[in-house]
């Protein structure tokens, strides 16, 4: 027997993968009934048998446009499993009934423009406050402001998705051309100016929850950016709002959007026509 595949776990976070499918239904007809009872009923065992794996999860969604059929989010440390999941996702319903549609391979990650515990003292403990190093304010301040940063850091690394009804994935880089070469400018600028691109978004605390995952040499983009909300109109609004801000108006390109709506799968059975 051979020796099972050696873990690949990154040193922190999780594998991300955005998975799109094509439902053949002419080769779907010609399975018997009972045959597609059977079918759908693997597939179900493995939605289950991968929610149940240790750190991991798993949101099955319908497309919303001839882009795709449905999908799959998968999180999950290793990227062995996430593979072997994705490949028996794949065949789940029969060969030739699913093709792919799209597919998206990313990472969790810091965001490098968090604002560490010392920027935090010095620029608003104590430009914007007034506070007194030491004080006991100040440390109070200090103590609020690492708790606030370690629950943001946990979520961004190793994040637990609500099963809001809406979901909506995008591609996107930062451009490097002439003039508007993000990777050209110094750090402090690029921190200023997503400084203000992160006000943008916590406008949205509460009405949508953001995942930035990183694909850098992993796939064709830079990041994947996840939206989960519960109304389509929040997509919308905080998308549109951000093109104006600098860091999307000047330095973003962005790929294909793909909206998914979240359901159970008895009902994406039905609402794919299988």
């Amino acid at each position: 027997m051979s020796e099972p595949a050696s873990p690949l776990v990154p040193t922190e976070g999780w594998h991300v993968l955005h998975l799109y499918y094509h439902v053949d239904h002419g080769q779907w007809s010609l399975l018997s009934s009972n045959e597609q009872r059977a079918a759908k009923t693997q597939l179900t065992e493995l939605v289950q048998e991968i929610r149940t794996t240790p750190d991991t999860q798993l949101l099955a969604f319908s497309v919303a446009t001839p882009k795709a059929d449905f999908g799959f989010m998968l999180l999950t440390p290793d990227l062995q499993v996430a593979n072997a999941f994705e490949k028996r996702l794949s065949l789940s319903l029969g060969p030739d009934v699913l093709s792919p549609a799209f597919s998206y391979l990313s990472q969790t990650e810091r965001s490098e423009y968090t604002t560490t515990s010392e920027q935090y003292a010095a620029e608003t403990l104590v430009a914007e406050k007034g506070l007194k190093e030491g004080s006991e304010d100040y440390e109070a301040g200090l103590k609020e402001f690492d708790e606030r940063m370690e629950h943001y850091t946990q979520h961004r690394l190793y994040p637990v998705l609500p099963d809001w009804p809406a979901i909506c994935f995008y591609p996107m880089s930062k451009r490097r051309q002439g003039n508007d070469n993000w990777y050209s400018l110094d750090y402090e600028t690029r921190r200023e100016l997503m400084k203000g691109h992160a006000r943008v978004g916590r406008t949205y605390s509460g009405r949508i929850l953001q995942l930035i995952t990183g694909s850098t040499g992993l796939d064709e983009a830079e990041w994947g950016v996840t939206l989960l909300a519960k109304d389509t109109a929040e997509f919308k609004n905080i998308i549109y709002e951000m093109r104006f801000d600098e860091v999307s108006a000047r330095y973003a390109d962005f790929g294909d959007f793909y909206i998914g709506m979240n359901l159970p799968l008895d009902e994406l059975f039905k609402r794919v026509c299988l």
